[in-house]
């Protein structure tokens, strides 16, 4: 009920709405409706109270609340169960426990900071307070295990296609899921899955996006590889905006993918690929590969043409 009021107050911010008109359109006496709307301020909203006029929002925490996530949401399942954290440890632990005691598909667990964040590879992940979102999503695609990349393109996918239509940035995908502007990488997602008789039971996607951090928020090692989408664009952004696109961007891919398979994602991950048309030296488990990436493999392997002409299909690799 307080995510419907808080909608209805996003969607004509700035204008009152009667404590008459809210109690009609909820179903709730004025009496609730007021409760909801104490409720509200104390999660930081900014909402002014006029005896003749109603309610009127002001202005939004600079904070995530479960209220304003799930009234921003315009999914089906992805996101509907939810669990938030101001501090944790990493939100791929919390997501694979969940998974593993048989949560639902959708299922996210979203933290303002986590103190152990990772990445590929077994790489932490820098990941401050109230500066960007690090989420972990569950999901329970009925497809054989081998198909596991796939789904790691489809994310990268949907990410930056939410991230290019919120910022209007130039970003980009390198090869497998790492997003950038201008070479400077931006988020980071992890898939990390769980599998019985070659068929996935779970996958959790992990995805670190750094919204608003400012130079100083970054290490030195890092100022010259890194930048947040503030800094890019010279504004901030609403992270709970920028969360509840990407939600509703990755579940229209994934039901694309469900419904017509792997060839429409290919398609996408490969129009913003930084990668592809150009030498490239790759560092793969099996020994250095040097070729030109020319686009992926229908099971979600990178293509390379080497210098002897011959096309190799590669897995895993990290661009040197």
């Amino acid at each position: 009920m307080r995510e419907r009021l808080l909608e209805m107050l996003t969607e004509r911010e700035g204008e009152y709405i009667s404590g008459e008109e809210a109690s009609r359109r909820l179903g709730i006496s004025r009496t609730a409706v007021w409760k909801h709307i104490r409720r509200l301020t104390e999660e930081g909203y900014a909402i002014e109270a006029s005896r003749n006029r109603g309610y009127r929002l002001a202005g939004m925490p600079d904070r995530l609340t479960a209220t304003g996530l799930l009234s921003r949401l315009k999914t089906k399942s992805l996101g509907r169960s939810l669990h938030l954290y101001d501090e944790i440890g990493s939100t791929q632990d919390a997501a694979k426990r969940l998974a593993e005691e048989g949560a639902p598909e959708g299922t996210l667990v979203i933290a303002e900071q986590q103190t152990n964040g990772r990445g590929r590879m077994g790489r932490s992940w820098l990941s401050p307070k109230g500066k960007g979102l690090w989420m972990s999503l569950v999901l329970r695609p009925n497809v054989p295990v081998l198909c596991t990349p796939q789904l790691t393109l489809l994310t990268a996918a949907a990410l930056c296609r939410s991230l290019r239509r919120q910022t209007g940035l130039e970003i980009g995908i390198k090869w497998p899921n790492d997003l950038l502007i201008d070479g400077r990488k931006i988020s980071g997602i992890l898939l990390e899955s769980s599998a019985e008789e070659e068929r996935l039971l779970h996958v959790v996607a992990g995805i670190g996006i750094s919204v608003n951090l400012e130079p100083e928020d970054y290490p030195p090692e890092l100022r010259t590889k890194a930048v947040s989408l503030r800094m890019a664009a010279g504004r901030p952004f609403d992270r709970t905006e920028t969360a509840a696109l990407f939600l509703e961007s990755l579940e229209e891919l994934y039901d694309i993918y469900r419904k017509d398979g792997f060839g429409p994602i290919r398609l996408l991950w490969e129009a913003w690929s930084v990668s592809l048309g150009k030498p490239a030296v790759l560092k793969t488990p099996q020994g250095i590969v040097e070729g030109v990436p020319l686009g992926l493999a229908d099971n979600g392997a990178l293509r390379v043409r080497t210098a002897d002409g011959l096309v190799r299909e590669v897995f895993s690799a990290e661009f040197e």
